[in-house]
């Protein structure tokens, strides 16, 4: 099986502009593509995930990734999905949050020896001559069509500023330019971006003639695969110091029956002939899946080692062990209130709830143990004498587990 027949078997192709022309660069490594990436954040999050793993998988096929960071674009923010205003950014905070992009997609992509690039579209978007810009592009756009787009349409009622109804023009410019410096001949990305990137293919034919070589391609569930990077405890970050290879290896080791074949599939690199084997699964069957997966994920994201201590740990907790590789959160004097601290802040600190009410509510509900004992006292207190060697063991849920000591 080829690369693109064995994308389409794994779930990934979405939609295409020009299929026979797409499979043949992409089965003889003749594509060179990007995706891009908003730098919103100091870590990539599972959302990412399914992109990096694309990129890998073309990579190892002979095609050549860009991998675009928003520098330019997040500037501005992305409609799409979007209910209200993203927060504007500082320009320090944007580059911090590029660095740290840069450092995490170099355990997915080489980039050695040019097999990959690396690009930041402030380059070319921070200079604009916005004047210029709306001469050269501004006329490939019809605002009557723009609109029609389902990013646009979602936010019409509730009001879309005028920067954001921008970040279409910006991300077609985008594709302009990497076809113009780079020999960039596709993008991918969501199927939430189908408007935006639909805009960068006709902007290129426009300007250049219909013979011009870009074309689009959409990954299958990518705007899903945003949804996937939040739990009721917060992001999936990819950042170990953010979600820890634990936590990692458990957000997937829960994954939903129905979804585990699907993610093995998209996301995984094991061959489809076995994970095909495994369509008929059921009852515990589908937990070695599960476990399967959230080890072949952990260990691509955070090495075996690491996937090896999340196994062993999440396999002791749910025998009654000790789990002496459980995810840790160490107290000091000052988070102290006198001798002791509160059940729900000290779950807060621990990353278990992502706020107060969010523990109120896990506690009330009879999600909250300490030590294997369930909590229902909304005042309940730790004290300092508790936390003092080993600490405290606190659960919420089933499958969430801390050890907190000072």
């Amino acid at each position: 099986m080829q690369i693109y027949e064995e994308l389409v078997a794994r779930g990934l192709i979405a939609q295409v502009t020009d299929e026979k022309e797409i499979r043949e660069l992409i089965n003889n490594g003749k594509a060179t593509f990007y995706i891009g990436f908003d730098p919103t954040a100091d870590s990539l999050h599972v959302g990412h995930f399914m992109a990096l793993c694309l990129m890998k998988r073309l990579q190892m096929a002979g095609n050549k990734p860009i991998a675009l960071l928003g520098g330019g674009t997040g500037m501005i923010g992305d409609p799409s999905g979007r209910t209200d205003m993203r927060q504007m950014m500082t320009v320090e905070t944007i580059q911090h949050n590029c660095d740290c992009f840069k450092k995490q997609m170099s355990r997915f992509i080489d980039f050695s020896e040019g097999k990959a690039l690396m690009v930041n579209n402030a380059e070319w978007l921070m200079d604009l001559n916005y004047i210029e810009l709306l001469r050269e592009v501004g006329p490939h756009f019809s605002v009557n069509r723009m609109l029609t787009a389902e990013c646009y349409k979602q936010r019409m009622d509730r009001g879309l500023s005028f920067l954001e109804f921008n970040y279409m023009i910006m991300q077609s410019y985008d594709f302009y330019r990497l076809f113009q410096d780079y020999g960039c001949n596709m993008q991918f990305g969501g199927d939430d971006q189908w408007s935006n990137m639909l805009g960068g293919t006709e902007l290129i034919r426009r300007k250049l003639g219909k013979d011009a070589y870009a074309m689009t391609i959409t990954l299958l569930l990518n705007s899903e695969g945003k949804k996937m990077g939040k739990t009721q405890s917060g992001a999936v970050w990819l950042d170990p110091d953010k979600t820890s290879p634990f936590d990692f290896y458990q957000y997937w080791r829960n994954v939903a029956d129905a979804d585990v074949l699907k993610c093995l599939r998209m996301l995984t690199f094991l061959p489809l002939e076995q994970i095909d084997e495994m369509d008929h699964w059921e009852g515990s069957q589908l937990n070695t899946a599960k476990e399967i997966l959230a080890y072949e994920l952990t260990s691509l994201v955070h090495g075996e080692d690491e996937a090896n201590k999340a196994q062993k740990a999440a396999r002791e907790l749910f025998t009654g062990g000790s789990a002496a590789n459980m995810p840790e959160t160490k107290i000091t004097e000052e988070d102290l209130d006198g001798d002791s601290i509160d059940l729900i802040a000290l779950l807060q600190k621990s990353g278990l709830v992502p706020s107060r009410s969010e523990g109120r509510r896990a506690i009330e509900q009879g999600g909250v143990s300490v030590d294997g004992e369930k909590v229902t006292d909304l005042k309940a207190v730790i004290t300092k004498d508790q936390l003092a060697g080993d600490g405290v063991v606190l659960k919420r849920g089933k499958k969430n587990f801390r050890r907190v000591f000072m």
